[in-house]
């Protein structure tokens, strides 16, 4: 049983090596002095003595803070949005009986097994007829519809036990009601994990953004990393760096969500 144990947390702490790895060796290169090499074998993570040159090099070499807001724009608006509009398209699909739900369902769900390069040129298309080419709205309004957020609330939706909502609805509640006191509070776990999903999809994004934009004021912060990158060209420091400020956001964003992402997994592992 001991053996067993130990293989176990051999097993576990090499897979968590795995993944936080790169993450140390990002953190080293960007506090590395000039005269400490990047890349050595065997590998030197420990930055002797530890600098934070690069850091501000990043900082100063691009418009690193109006990035930043970009991003944080783009994330406070986006997020709610795909919430509120998955939230109300999954209420109807889960709870309500109307002709053609199930076929509309399928519908949005067929949508998750494209390829999201496959709708670049469509979505670019309808924003340009729309005239929002270039400007923050056509950035934000194709990320609004999630077909995977559908799914997963439609899904939560339809696990509550369909008594509460028939009780609420012989107390005289309307579906508004019904669908801002009793479901949203049900599916806080799920709407919890889809916000970190979102924020996590809206803040790394990098396609769309670089299809739609001219203006580079306009940039998020995944697209100011790749400008920085062609800026200073080989100085890894320097893009270590700047990587490592625009990661930090989504480690602050998710330590403060992490108990209800954790409880929505441990609802979707009893259900």
């Amino acid at each position: 049983m001991m053996l067993r144990r130990a293989g176990m947390y051999l097993l576990l702490t090499a897979i968590a090596l795995a993944f936080v790895g790169p993450f140390l060796i990002l953190i080293s290169a960007a506090l590395k002095p000039p005269g400490q090499a990047v890349f050595s074998f065997p590998p030197d993570v420990i930055p002797r003595p530890p600098v934070l040159t690069w850091v501000m090099e990043a900082w100063t070499a691009i418009p690193f803070p109006a990035y930043l807001l970009n991003s944080v724009i783009y994330v406070g608006v986006t997020v709610p949005l795909y919430i509120v509009v998955a939230a109300m398209c999954a209420y109807p699909l889960a709870l309500m009986d109307f002709r053609g739900k199930n076929l509309i369902f399928f519908a949005i769900l067929s949508t998750m097994f494209l390829p999201s390069e496959v709708m670049l040129i469509p979505r670019f298309l309808v924003v340009s007829q729309l005239g929002m080419a270039d400007t923050f709205a056509g950035v934000i309004l194709p990320g609004v519809l999630s077909a995977f957020g559908i799914f997963l609330l439609r899904q939560t939706f339809a696990g509550v036990p369909r008594e509460i909502v028939d009780a609420a609805r012989t107390d005289g509640c309307h579906e508004l009601r019904i669908f801002w006191h009793v479901m949203l509070p049900a599916a806080r776990p799920t709407l919890a994990i889809l916000g970190i999903f979102g924020f996590i999809s809206v803040w790394n994004s990098f396609i769309w953004p670089l299809v739609v934009l001219k203006d580079s004021a306009k940039y998020p912060v995944a697209l100011g990393i790749a400008y920085l990158a062609g800026i200073t060209g080989t100085d890894v420091r320097s893009l270590a760096a700047g990587t490592i400020i625009s990661i930090i956001p989504v480690v602050i964003v998710f330590m403060i969500m992490q108990r209800h992402v954790l409880e929505g997994m441990r609802g979707a592992v009893k259900g």
